[in-house]
């Protein structure tokens, strides 16, 4: 069943990170579906998070999307080669956002090697970001699709993950952040193995 609108919509974007852990990330692209579950993701909280593209209320050309309502694809390109999908999350002009950093493949696998140029699966095909963005097929041409519809969307199928299985640790690669750099809003599931390095 597909995530409701209102779902998206918790101000406590933190709980919310945590809470995607199992639920299934789709595409369809082309007419191709692909997807699986999310082992990995990772909160920005808005404008008093020195680690968001948002910090301190900034609205860009790139950034305008995160302060839209909640439930839609925010995609930017990091480093100029990865594209890199986070959910946008909390209400209009809340800047909210979840970066999704890994998933467990469950459909469309061919379709995924294919676009990952990969003839043997392996843990790689959706470990990290820009992964996950290249086997589904997200690029910036779905940047600010709403959740709700038939291109890219989320299902809770019962999928749920104990409290000890879930690591809550720092992000990764936001040492630019300061302190807040530190703070643990990133979320993975123990030994799997999809979840980005460092996995301890």
């Amino acid at each position: 069943m597909k995530l409701p609108e209102s779902y998206y919509y918790s101000e406590d974007v933190v709980t919310l990170s945590k809470d995607l852990l199992g639920k299934y990330l789709f595409t369809c692209i082309d007419g191709v579906t692909t997807g699986g579950y999310i082992v990995e993701t990772e909160a920005y909280n808005g404008i008093i998070d020195r680690a968001s593209h948002a910090f301190g209320n900034r609205l860009t050309p790139r950034t305008k999307t995160m302060f839209m309502r909640g439930g839609i694809a925010y995609v930017y390109l990091c480093y100029g080669i990865h594209e890199m999908f986070n959910i946008v999350t909390s209400g209009e002009g809340q800047p909210h956002a979840i970066l999704v950093r890994a998933i467990n493949p469950t459909d469309g696998i061919e379709a995924m090697q294919s676009r990952r140029n990969m003839p043997v699966i392996k843990p790689t095909i959706t470990m990290g970001p820009g992964s996950v963005a290249k086997a589904l097929g997200i690029s910036r041409a779905i940047n600010a699709f709403s959740l709700q519809g038939d291109v890219i969307w989320i299902e809770d199928r019962g999928l749920t993950f104990p409290d000890e299985s879930i690591a809550v640790v720092p992000r990764v690669g936001v040492d630019y952040a300061g302190d807040d750099a530190l703070l643990p809003y990133r979320f993975y599931v123990k030994g799997n193995p999809y979840v980005s390095k460092p996995n301890k």
